[in-house]
């Protein structure tokens, strides 16, 4: 078997392609064969009210370019330039770690992974903001 394979939690919902699909009550492994599906699962999703702070932000662009509601070339411009300003404020090695693997991701057009490398970075994020009061 080829392709994306997703491995479905009863009642868990995924995008693709613009369609929101609902598992039923059992498990269920789904196999997407078409190349170039545009594939997000809901519980991994940031809602645009959600993407206020500097990380949720490239997160989202990214999210965006995953689902096809961004143009790929001005939004994975956005992304790297994104990933870039993290990379001055984010500068130990473990952030420094995720954002390597996220603009490799972005380069090569792999929207998913560039944006499970940037969620790496949101509980550090959280710590961070708590910290500074903001």
């Amino acid at each position: 078997m080829s392709g994306l394979v997703l491995k479905l939690q009863p009642k868990e919902r995924v995008l693709i392609n613009g369609a929101i699909l609902e598992n039923g009550e059992r498990r269920a492994k789904l196999c997407i064969t078409s190349p170039g599906a545009h594939v997000l699962r809901l519980r991994d999703a940031i809602h645009p009210d959600e993407a206020q702070t500097p990380v949720r932000r490239v997160c989202y662009i990214a999210q965006l370019l995953l689902t096809g509601d961004a143009d790929e070339t001005q939004g994975r411009n956005q992304l790297l330039r994104g990933i870039e300003s993290l990379s001055q404020v984010l500068t130990d090695h473990d952030s420094r770690h995720h954002l390597n693997a996220a603009t490799d991701a972005a380069i090569q057009r792999k929207f998913y992974n560039c944006m499970k490398s940037l969620r790496e970075l949101l509980p550090r994020e959280d710590r961070l903001l708590a910290y500074t009061g903001e």
